[in-house]
């Protein structure tokens, strides 16, 4: 996920817990979706769909965090 923020993800994890809760939340999910995938767990299709989406609206959030994070250290 957003390999060319990982030294900043780096520099932030276990510094900011607005950052570490994201990161977790987006683990967390990565993770519900792969079992589905790989038939570990039984998800419907708006299940998995939904669950899709929630990772997809967390890591828009991380980046968000990121960018904004970046741009304040290069002022």
């Amino acid at each position: 996920m957003l390999h060319e923020y990982r030294d900043l993800i780096t520099e932030l994890k276990g510094k900011n817990a607005r950052f570490d809760s994201l990161f977790e939340k987006h683990h967390e999910l990565d993770h519900k979706v792969a079992d589905a995938v790989e038939g570990r767990v039984h998800l419907s299709d708006f299940e998995l769909d939904n669950l899709k989406k929630e990772k997809l609206k967390i890591k828009d959030k991380i980046y968000a965090f990121l960018t904004e994070y970046k741009n304040s250290k290069n002022s």
